[in-house]
């Protein structure tokens, strides 16, 4: 059996990965949750799955979960500690990195100090510091497997052929619910509206991020690091119907791509039994039902924020860190009605304008230039509000 451990296990990834769990008994067990507030969820996910530990956000929230769960085995931590933990907890095969934001990257680098396996879904992680995240995998000899769709297409695509022969590599994106919306509408577009996405079930920030194309902007970010392969090369289409996940060009023209329904639950799987492939149940994809698969290029008048991303990988250095948490904040506002859609990418892109960056930053820099970053989004977000 291999030994899981969950990091954001109430969150969308979480609980579509304790789903697959669930659904193929006798060949996982769970080691440690991590979750957050959803205490209620959490508690019905440590009577099922009987890990040794929990961690949640504080001390209120541990308490509450002890008062619900009366007489228990599992350990109940929190906090930072908490969550670093739960990453390091002995007799772990892998850890599912499927926290929320920047608060991903300190307990992913325990998992990987401790040696256990990564499957990835915190894109943050590698936004923020993926020199320093790989070069210490390789160092402790540890497998980063990616979880989101669009990476786990292509380290498929990529299986049984020579790296040198890559061209280039081609992500896709779904173009959120406003992909027809004229752009001058976009200003008075409501959180409700934003958090209807066409094709995906996720959370809250991610679904904003889908809206917006920062997070596709993220994920080249997060390939480039994957893949060793300079931004240059990677592109980005916007595919509305979100039943290819990404392709990947060889230098003689041909071009993989890998297909399938949109269910975060295939790239969940593949991660969790790599090299194996599992037995899904439930409907597979029908290309007929389908009928017809398009491609469109984004627009970079309607889609600001993939422009910076681009820019800030190109600059490197604590830059994308920066972008990661301006964005953080930025979206935070917007879900809170503080600011409008369309000044989430405005916001991003002052605070980015006034950041002196490091080239090749120690993980404390990266950490400062996070915490920096969010300050002055703050301040420029209650400028925006006043």
């Amino acid at each position: 059996m291999k030994r899981v451990s969950i990091l954001g296990s109430t969150g969308s990834i979480g609980v579509s990965t304790l789903d697959v769990i669930g659904a193929h008994p006798g060949e996982f067990t769970v080691t440690a949750l991590a979750g957050g507030r959803n205490i209620a969820r959490l508690k019905r996910q440590m009577e099922r799955f009987h890990p040794r530990l929990v961690a949640v956000i504080d001390e209120a929230h541990a308490c509450e979960l002890k008062s619900l769960a009366g007489a228990t085995a599992t350990a109940i931590l929190f906090g930072a500690e908490g969550y670093r933990e739960a990453a390091a907890v002995e007799d772990t095969d892998m850890v599912v990195s499927a926290m929320v934001g920047a608060a991903g990257l300190l307990p992913t680098l325990d998992a990987i100090e401790a040696g256990r396996d990564i499957a990835l879904a915190n894109k943050e992680t590698l936004v923020m510091a993926g020199g320093i995240v790989l070069d210490k995998a390789v160092q402790k000899g540890v497998t980063v497997i990616p979880v989101d769709s669009e990476h786990s297409a292509i380290f498929q695509c990529l299986q049984g052929h020579h790296r040198e022969d890559l061209h280039r590599i081609i992500l896709t994106a779904s173009g959120g619910p406003f992909l027809h919306t004229p752009a001058q509408e976009l200003a008075e577009v409501t959180p409700a509206q934003a958090l209807k996405h066409p094709n995906w079930t996720m959370g809250n920030k991610i679904t904003i991020d889908s809206a917006t194309m920062m997070n596709k902007g993220l994920e080249v970010i997060e390939a480039s690091w994957l893949f060793n392969v300079p931004v240059s090369k990677i592109d980005v289409l916007i595919h509305p119907e979100s039943i290819v996940h990404s392709l990947v060009e060889y230098r003689d023209g041909s071009v993989i791509a890998q297909l399938g329904v949109p269910d975060m639950r295939v790239p969940i799987a593949y991660a969790l039994s790599y090299p194996r492939r599992m037995n899904r149940s439930g409907a597979g994809l029908d290309l007929v039902n389908v009928g017809r698969l398009t491609f469109l290029k984004p627009d970079p008048v309607r889609f600001p924020a993939l422009r910076l991303a681009y820019e800030a990988a190109e600059t490197g250095g604590t830059m994308p860190a920066v972008l990661n948490a301006a964005n953080e904040v930025a979206v935070t506002a917007f879900l809170d009605g503080e600011i409008g859609f369309d000044e989430i990418a405005r916001l991003v892109e002052k605070v980015l304008s006034r950041h002196r960056f490091r080239v090749e930053p120690r993980i404390e820099e990266i950490l400062a230039a996070d915490r920096q970053a969010r300050e002055e989004a703050h301040k420029e977000s209650r400028g925006i509000k006043n």
